[in-house]
């Protein structure tokens, strides 16, 4: 893949497998604390993989021993000085990012493989699946430094995920959540008995690499999209419109034909 080619300072990518694209916050000496860097090479890197058809999944981890511990505080002294434009300047940049890895036209997975936290615990919202290991946590440390749990998607995403009411204890307490915590509310989707994570999402992601490329893109996109309408009437509708376009795939028809020679389907993606 020809974005896999480019340097990043702040990331690994990489194709561990074919159609596998395994993304790594890379700054461990700093619990992979998110700066400026970060979220304009996450924006960059996913803007890339969407051009990629041989992209299936992305996976999305940490180095070392944390998934991600947010904004780094370290950058923070000078964003009382920016102004209110400039400080709306500074939160688009960072939401650009984290919209442009929750809107990739494949599944995303986040192992995460210890803290998330903050803007860390909005990155593995972002993701279509979690998969914890033992030292996963999560934290909406926001009211914590003086901000809002209304930031990055966190009380839109959170919400939709566990409810109303344990999101507001969450959020208003700024309590960490443990693994086992997570599992319990669907905030994890499973926690890796080998404590490991990205083994788990390996062998996740390739069970969606069996099915047709065609049909788990537009899952994904109709699973998004109607967490964003109001009606049922809208939801079918664009429901239909889904059915309609695989239809018209070749991919169905080799699905078909497999199913009555009795092997397993070779998809195309087209």
């Amino acid at each position: 893949m020809k974005t896999l080619e480019e340097r990043f300072e702040t990331l690994l990518a990489e194709e561990v497998k074919p159609g596998i694209v395994l993304v790594t916050l890379n700054r461990p000496d700093r619990y992979n604390a998110m700066t400026n860097t970060m979220f304009i090479e996450l924006e960059r890197l996913a803007w890339g993989l969407e051009t990629e058809d041989d992209c299936r999944v992305v996976i999305l981890t940490g180095a070392g021993k944390a998934f991600c511990s947010g904004y780094d505080l370290a950058d923070a002294d000078d964003l009382p000085n920016l102004g209110a434009l400039g400080m709306l300047d500074q939160q688009e940049r960072a939401a650009r990012a984290l919209t442009a890895i929750r809107s990739l036209r494949v599944p995303v997975i986040a192992a995460v493989n210890g803290a998330a936290a903050g803007g860390g615990f909005s990155l593995a919202l972002a993701a279509d699946i979690r998969i914890g290991s033992a030292a996963a946590k999560f934290n909406a440390a926001f009211v914590r430094i003086g901000l809002s749990a209304g930031d990055l998607g966190t009380s839109w995403l959170l919400t939709r995920l566990i409810g109303p009411a344990k999101t507001s204890e969450i959020c208003f307490t700024g309590r960490i959540v443990g693994a086992e915590e997570a599992a319990e509310l669907g905030l994890v989707n499973s926690l890796s008995e080998a404590d490991d994570p990205v083994a788990d999402a390996l062998a996740l992601a390739e069970q969606i690499l069996a099915n047709s490329p065609g049909g788990v893109q537009l899952s994904k996109r109709a699973l998004q999209a109607n967490l964003e309408v109001g009606s049922y009437a809208a939801a079918i509708e664009l429901e239909n419109r889904g059915q309609a376009l695989l239809t018209r795939s070749p991919d169905m028809t080799e699905a078909l034909n497999a199913f009555k020679e009795k092997r397993a389907p070779v998809f195309q993606g087209k």
